[in-house]
């Protein structure tokens, strides 16, 4: 039985994968954190993860940018494993994200679905022969008018598969409305759409001459990242030290 705590348990995608998890035989949800302290479910709840004394084998975080230095430091001092699914993080929190990979295992993604993970794969095999065609890179995302940060992670992960695989050539612009001048061709332009409750649309967009090649994903529920994130728990529990992705659970 893989033993989790559930890192922002109250949240959104926290009931969703609790939710899931209640249908797993080999796995269960031993404790939550939240910063309410609410009992929602069956385990008890913590309104820090440093008041969290429950044994456990995994933790997923689904919680907000200001938990997550105190939770990188919960996870070095047990060496526990975490699932780390909050995006909006700062460089100085990434830096921190690698240093406690050197004491435990860490699954940091972007996006925990496994079909933008096939993307991202998708992206590094064909944007160095479309860049060298001379095709223009946009990405366009689009999310609920709750989410915090924009651009999202995801779109900057997308946006960084296309450049590391074409050896860093673009750069990435987020606004034009301060320029007046033809597009540069090494750029990579990221726009956010936040509207309604949208789950989460990305566009990747080559547009060439008389030719336009757009990847397209959408999420309908919330379902698919909760679900990419029991199956990282699973691969994470028991794992060595290290940073490690999606696409080393996906294979």
């Amino acid at each position: 039985m893989i033993r989790i705590i559930m890192h922002g348990c109250n949240g959104r995608m926290g009931q969703f994968i609790t939710s899931l998890a209640a249908q797993e035989e080999a796995m269960e949800i031993v404790a939550g954190v939240d910063v309410t302290g609410e009992r929602k479910n069956g385990y008890p709840v913590f309104t820090g993860i440093a008041d969290c004394d429950i044994p456990a084998d995994v933790i997923i975080d689904f919680s907000s940018a200001s938990a997550v230095d105190g939770l990188l430091d919960y996870c070095t001092a047990k060496k526990l494993p975490c699932v780390l699914c909050t995006t909006g993080l700062s460089e100085a929190q990434l830096a921190k994200v690698e240093e406690a990979a050197k004491e435990t295992a860490i699954l940091r993604s972007a996006n925990m679905s496994v079909g933008i993970n096939l993307l991202l794969k998708l992206l590094k095999e064909v944007s160095p022969k479309l860049s060298e065609a001379g095709y223009d890179i946009e990405i366009v995302e689009r999310h609920h008018n709750q989410k915090l940060d924009a651009p999202s992670g995801t779109a900057l992960a997308l946006a960084d598969a296309v450049n590391d695989s074409c050896g860093q050539e673009y750069e990435y612009v987020y606004d034009r409305s301060g320029r007046r001048q033809k597009r540069p061709t090494k750029e990579i332009g990221i726009s956010a759409v936040r509207g309604g409750t949208i789950v989460g649309d990305h566009d990747v967009i080559f547009a060439g001459t008389d030719e336009v090649i757009t990847f397209s994903h959408s999420a309908y529920s919330r379902g698919v990242f909760a679900k990419g994130a029991l199956e990282a728990a699973r691969f994470l529990a028991g794992k060595p030290a290290g940073r490690y992705d999606m696409s080393d659970v996906i294979g």
